[in-house]
């Protein structure tokens, strides 16, 4: 479970990293300029902060997965992290619309790649946290 651990956590840093490009990729510039100042400077900052957590979840796997695995805290902290990862699994089948993704390869590929991303840490975490 070690192993698994420390390869979510690279995951999860790679995927803090990725979110600086998203104002860019996504045309912030000029999609949120019919949104009021504080709804724009929300998505920035709500951005900014989904990435830190996710990067700090990804250094805690890579940095104390031995802790996670062998401690109670860490099986409670997995149980979280379990729960929000399954949660966000579902968000990505029954919220976000199938219409951006399908009939488009890159997006049907990121749909894919996500979708196994949100599985593979939900087990890993729930089989840490329950084992």
């Amino acid at each position: 479970m070690e192993v698994h651990l420390k390869i979510i956590g690279l995951l999860f840093i790679a995927l803090a990293w990725v979110h600086i490009i998203f104002p860019k990729y996504f045309n912030w510039k000029e999609d949120l300029k019919p949104l009021s100042l504080i709804n724009r400077q929300m998505m920035i900052v709500h951005t900014f902060f989904i990435a830190l957590v996710v990067f700090l979840i990804g250094l805690l796997c890579v940095v104390a997965s031995k802790e996670l695995i062998n401690t109670k805290l860490g099986h409670v902290i997995c149980l979280g992290l379990g729960v929000f990862w399954t949660c966000r699994l579902f968000i990505q089948f029954f919220v976000y619309s199938s219409a951006l993704w399908k009939g488009k390869t890159f997006e049907t590929a990121v749909h894919v790649v996500f979708s196994v991303l949100w599985a593979y840490s939900s087990i890993i975490f729930l089989v840490v946290a329950l084992g």
